[in-house]
């Protein structure tokens, strides 16, 4: 497959671009700044420079065209909350428009554990922009005629890999905790390995269950 990630130069994207690249993926990692494309392209991924956040959806259907799936892994990383909705809700969706109309009808979006109409978050806190712009971003997808599967890890460490996760979806007593960023990669890998694994949401933290085995789960 041609997959396209959108975030490139981040934590999660670098450790997903190589599984891709050593699964046969013809992999072009998108990144806003150009003093990233040496990180990017060590990675055995093409680095693209563009700015989703400016993109119209005309523009980003061009980006996309002869990729067969999207991975979203970009955010504004805090700041702002015009900013916030700007990167994390509405470049996201335009991305999601821009997908269906290039063809790219896989879509794994990186969202977070929690994520969703009843997410809890104080309205003065300074989390609520991004709790709201992940939901909002979230639903648009499930509302589209995409073959997407959302991923929602809890908090995210630089630890390494373990291999083992715990979803909350094959056990509902699974609660918001932590998982290594390099899991998430393997996740990302798995997702897109698995057709049949589709139209999907995934909350996740570090655990006991091999990613291969509780993948092949929720693939059926």
């Amino acid at each position: 497959m041609q997959i396209t990630i959108i975030g490139g130069h981040g934590k999660v994207a670098l450790l997903t671009a190589p599984l891709l690249v050593a699964a046969g993926h013809d992999v072009r990692s998108i990144i806003r700044n150009p003093e990233h494309e040496t990180d990017v392209a060590a990675t055995g991924a093409t680095p693209v420079v563009a700015d989703v956040e400016s993109l119209d959806v005309a523009s980003l259907t061009g980006l996309l065209e002869g990729s067969d799936a999207v991975v979203w892994t970009a955010g504004a990383g805090g700041g702002s909350p015009e900013r916030t909705f700007a990167v994390d809700r509405d470049a996201a969706v335009r991305t999601m428009e821009a997908a269906q109309t290039a063809g790219a009808h896989r879509y794994v979006m990186v969202s977070y554990f929690g994520a969703g109409p009843d997410h809890g978050v104080p309205a003065d806190s300074s989390f609520r922009a991004y709790a709201d712009a992940k939901t909002e971003a979230d639903a648009a997808l499930e509302a589209s005629s995409l073959d997407y599967v959302v991923l929602r890890p809890s908090a995210l460490t630089l630890d390494a890999a373990t291999g083992a996760v715990d979803v909350r979806q094959l056990d509902p007593s699974v609660e918001s905790g932590e998982i290594a960023r390099a899991d998430v990669a393997a996740l990302i890998a798995g997702v897109l390995a698995r057709p049949s694994l589709t139209r999907a949401i995934v909350e996740v933290n570090g655990g006991s269950t091999s990613i291969d085995e509780a993948l092949d789960a929720l693939a059926g």
